[in-house]
């Protein structure tokens, strides 16, 4: 196997619990670039005292993904099945059903992966060179462990062409278009195919749990809807009615089986969040929670400006449709967004349409999807509940 050294006192990260390598921090070996990328290799210090196995890719900025501390470690079939037993083990103690994401990437040991599972079907990303040349000793371990009916792995993501990676799905078994999950009771069908990432933000579901209520009694707009889990969770909750805003047609549609499948109604309307937003303000509308719960506005630091900016309009215009006295939910899938740049945003948004603001909750992503403790990329998730009055 390959070994890799690392520049003096460049093992800090790693002996403090990361799991990333940068291209600067190695001393590339002879014809480093003609590597294959995802090469497994040994991990050495300066002193060439062993820090663990790992992968690599000569073409990226984060060029080495540690899998694991042990160097003499055979990364095989065995090796994934421990490491999705011991994910698994965590969703059953915390789901009564298997409806859950079961692999959250670094936060279980595995860099380059993401699996979420709708009973026998998983829906699986992989995101890293190295992740797809072990990609045989995976899927025969997920055989071992859950034995699925049918594996979709989902590859239309952008990191994968960092990677060198093509981006073309694959089926594996038997994967409908659409599936049934169960959530608090209420019964969604999840799009898969074509739907959007994995098919279901099970991230939002314990954000969903708590603040739902604060729906009960008057009308919900659910502004980035995707497939109307804020909207049919608060209708449950006791809404007066709902309203699903999306630019995905699918996923206004599955909005709509799912409230029918639970004798519930909900309204939808497809196009831009922002073009929606003002047509709702020129109507007339008021509504006395709101959710605005985007996809992610700050991938790359270099957008932050942009992005936050991008965050203020958005709750700006929703404040805009809220009642007197009215709740906002805004939410952040951005590492990059800290909390508190997020309350900062609503604060000066609720100051400009002379209201004030009240933080009265926070919420984070859900406990399936695990915070590395040494990896900060992995809390990624926020939300606040504001009364806005």
């Amino acid at each position: 196997m390959l070994n890799i050294q690392l520049k003096p006192r460049e093992d800090r990260r790693l002996r403090a619990g990361h799991l990333w390598v940068y291209s600067n921090e190695i001393v590339a070996p002879p014809n480093f670039a003609k590597l294959t990328p995802g090469t497994l290799c040994r991990v050495l210090d300066a002193r060439a005292k062993p820090l663990g196995t790992g992968y690599i890719n000569p073409h990226t900025l984060i060029c080495l993904r540690l899998l694991t501390g042990d160097i003499t470690a055979e990364i095989d079939a065995d090796w994934f099945a421990r490491r999705l037993n011991a994910a698994l083990a965590l969703r059953a103690r915390l789901y009564p059903t298997p409806h859950y994401r079961l692999v959250f990437g670094e936060a279980d040991g595995l860099p380059g992966l993401v699996i979420d599972r709708y009973d026998d079907v998983l829906a699986v990303q992989i995101t890293t060179a190295g992740m797809e040349l072990l990609k045989p000793a995976l899927l025969e371990a997920l055989k071992i462990v859950l034995k699925p009916r049918g594996i979709l792995i989902s590859n239309d993501l952008a990191m994968r062409e960092t990677e060198g990676l093509p981006q073309i799905d694959e089926v594996i078994g038997e994967v409908p278009d659409e599936i049934a999950i169960i959530e608090s009771g209420l019964h969604f069908r999840v799009p898969l195919a074509g739907g959007q990432k994995t098919g279901w933000f099970y991230d939002q579901r314990h954000n969903r749990d708590r603040f739902a209520a604060y729906a009960r009694g008057g009308r919900l707009l659910d502004v980035f809807s995707y497939a109307g889990g804020w909207a049919l969770r608060g209708l449950q909750a006791g809404a007066s009615a709902a309203i699903c805003l999306d630019s995905s047609a699918p996923a206004l549609a599955a909005a709509q089986a799912s409230a029918k499948a639970n004798d519930l109604t909900v309204e939808t309307r497809q196009g831009e969040a922002m073009d929606l937003l003002r047509e709702l303000k020129a109507e007339g509308q008021r509504f006395e929670t709101v959710v605005v719960d985007p996809p992610a506005l700050i991938k790359r630091k270099r957008d932050h400006e942009k992005g936050l900016e991008h965050y203020a309009a958005l709750n700006r215009a929703a404040m805009q449709v809220m009642s007197a006295d009215g709740i906002l939910i805004a939410c952040s899938c951005s590492h990059h967004l800290e909390p508190a740049e997020l309350q900062r945003v609503l604060l000066r948004e609720a100051r400009k349409l002379d209201r004030r603001l009240q933080i009265l909750e926070t919420g984070a992503q859900g406990a399936d999807h695990p915070v590395h403790p040494a990896i900060p990329e992995t809390r990624y998730l926020k939300a606040l509940v504001a009364r806005v009055f």
